[in-house]
């Protein structure tokens, strides 16, 4: 079992785009080198950041037999649930496109090369840069506090640029999108679907967006009183599924599990069972856990005792019973292995390596590709911790 150190937790009208930096820099040892591409047509339509400056993507094209097809991957980074929140996170790459890198990695699931992603290589692959904390969904603004909540315009604008660049010629087309990220595939998977005409192939992958409503080792809901401030503050509201709000509150429609059920497009969810942003920022957060109980606990499942494992079992069941009702389409896939990690399809060691994470021997890469082109059913349900010796586990110093 593998163990990987790290400091923290994170939590249109048509035309052409310009990009920032018209370089791709690559050589054959270092993952490929992508510039950013803003969007100059979503001031127009006032889809910008949370500061208002234009929203961005990275591409690179295709090429072979990938150039009709395309990848468009939504990135995560958390939310912002309140003024003070919103107002500082505008003044990072999650809130405003001054600060987003100008030139990103591509590795993972995006990487261009075939021994390291075998299955979509050579597809288009798109980053889209997320500077709205809320998932790609709000509407919205504060102009005391001069915050744009914009976060649904940023993705039609984003759309319409991708189709006006060549997605509208796609035979095949692939919605992913990690943590944060993960959330928005989901919320957008059917609108995804609806670009296109019937006969492209478009399916839907979310690596770590099932955020439950679970509740927290002192009783409470932390995450559904963060969302609710999310949803409330950003105006998110408007943009969710009708066939979710006839029925439920806007903040219950923004958890995926009372939308996967119902999402028409084929949709893959990639998930940890044990999934350490929801254990940290949900599970266990310091508001819930004031003494510290948890902390060590949090930092290494190895320093759990029992009832702390027993209680990360129980959230495991939880996530698997909160998708049986997708879990009823044949048409749908699932991954969900028994690690304590957070999104698996950006990183090149977990997403296809030697020694990467597997259920029944096969890996992520293998797993999404197998089910994305129907070449076999993938509907893995990993056994409980400690079972699997595969994991790249994160542990936090």
């Amino acid at each position: 079992m593998r163990s990987i150190w790290v400091s923290g937790i994170i939590m249109l009208v048509f035309a052409k785009s310009i990009c920032c930096s018209d370089e791709n820099f690559e050589s054959s040892d270092s993952p490929l080198q992508v510039g950013l591409t803003l969007i100059q047509t979503a001031e127009a339509t006032g889809a910008v950041c949370l500061d208002g400056t234009l929203p961005g993507y990275h591409l690179h094209r295709g090429f072979g037999s990938g150039t009709n097809s395309w990848l468009v991957q939504l990135e995560g980074g958390g939310w912002c649930n309140d003024i003070n929140s919103c107002v500082y996170r505008k003044k990072s790459r999650r809130g405003s496109s001054t600060y987003m890198e100008k030139v990103l990695q591509f590795t993972g699931i995006l990487s261009n090369k075939p021994e390291e992603n075998p299955d979509f290589y050579n597809w288009n692959r798109v980053k889209l840069r997320y500077c709205d904390g809320a998932s790609f969904s709000g509407e919205g603004s504060n102009e005391a506090a001069s915050l744009q909540f914009r976060g649904q315009r940023i993705w039609v604008a984003a759309m319409e640029d991708l189709m006006f660049n060549g997605m509208k010629d796609a035979t095949q087309a692939l919605l992913s999108g990690c943590s944060a990220g993960g959330l928005a595939s989901i919320l957008h998977c059917d609108e995804f679907h609806n670009l296109f005409q019937g006969n492209t192939k478009v399916k839907c992958l979310a690596d770590a967006g099932m955020f439950l409503d679970a509740v927290d080792v002192a009783g409470g809901r932390t995450l559904r009183n963060f969302y609710n401030g999310v949803v409330t503050l950003q105006g998110v509201s408007k943009n969710l599924q009708e066939y979710c709000t006839s029925r439920m509150d806007a903040t219950s429609c923004f958890f995926p599990e009372n939308l996967v059920a119902n999402i028409k497009t084929p949709l893959f969810l990639l998930n940890a069972a044990y999934d350490v942003w929801q254990i940290h920022e949900s599970l266990a957060p310091g508001t819930a856990d004031p003494k510290g109980y948890w902390k060590s606990c949090k930092s290494n499942h190895a320093n759990c005792n029992a009832s702390q494992i027993q209680f990360l079992q129980d959230f495991r069941n939880e996530m698997i019973n909160s998708i049986e009702g997708f879990t009823l389409s044949q048409q749908n896939g699932w991954f969900i292995n028994s690690c304590f990690a957070h999104c698996q399809t950006e990183r090149q060691d977990t997403w296809f390596g030697t020694d990467s994470p597997a259920i029944a021997n096969e890996g992520i890469a293998q797993s999404v590709g197998d089910w994305y082109f129907e070449r076999k059913t993938v509907q893995e349900i990993d056994c409980p911790y400690p079972c699997d010796k595969t994991c790249h586990n994160l542990v936090f110093s």
